[in-house]
């Protein structure tokens, strides 16, 4: 039996491969995360201008304003939709390129398994001889022995 797995070359191919998904998955939470906290912050300096118009200039600048945040908070809603869809994308694939490496990781595992078994049964066959070896030579020395008495 082969002492290396025979598919060493691509389970570690599967797993750079795990390994890059969850890198991937790790920048897109991390995008994720970041949009839904500007998201956060925009709404939330929103809620700190003053809504008061004391003239008409005041009102249009006002409307202005609400009218490029209306714009602005719906980017940020977009952007934050596709950042979900992008970390379900990288979630996917994780999960995907895990499966993949598993049932490689599973065989690895059986082979190591097997390699052991097959290392103790070789070294407990020549435990066995030895020590059928060493009875015999025992045993023939004692008939020697009642043969000459």
């Amino acid at each position: 039996m082969a002492r290396t797995f025979p598919l060493a070359g691509l389970l570690r191919l599967r797993q750079i491969e795990k390994d890059h998904a969850a890198s991937d998955l790790a920048a897109a939470n991390a995008l994720r995360r970041d949009v839904q906290d500007r998201q956060v912050r925009a709404i939330a300096a929103l809620h700190a201008v003053p809504a008061e118009a004391t003239d008409a200039s005041t009102m249009f600048a006002l409307a202005a304003a609400r009218a490029s945040s209306r714009s602005m908070l719906a980017d940020l809603a977009a952007y934050a939709e596709q950042a979900e869809a992008g970390a379900a994308e990288a979630q996917q694939a994780f999960t995907e390129a895990k499966k993949r490496a598993v049932g490689l990781e599973k065989l690895e595992a059986r082979h190591h398994a097997e390699v052991v078994a097959g290392d103790l049964g070789a070294e407990q066959a020549a435990i066995d001889e030895i020590a059928t070896g060493a009875w015999q030579r025992g045993r023939s020395g004692q008939d020697e022995g009642r043969h000459e008495a």
